[in-house]
């Protein structure tokens, strides 16, 4: 995801592992993905999309 979300958006993001099947995404700090609210992961290219539009 993260190769992904670079490509989107030109810029190298970093990967910070958690515990417990948390998956978060975060764009300076704000959350823009949380996996207990969606469920599961993000699907392809809906990663990057959320840092594009």
């Amino acid at each position: 995801m993260s190769a992904e979300i670079k490509k989107s958006i030109g810029h190298d993001v970093v990967l910070i592992g958690g515990d417990g099947g948390i998956f978060e995404i975060r764009k300076d700090g704000e959350l823009l993905w949380k996996k207990v609210r969606g469920g599961s992961f993000p699907a392809d290219g809906e990663g990057a999309a959320l840092f594009t539009g």
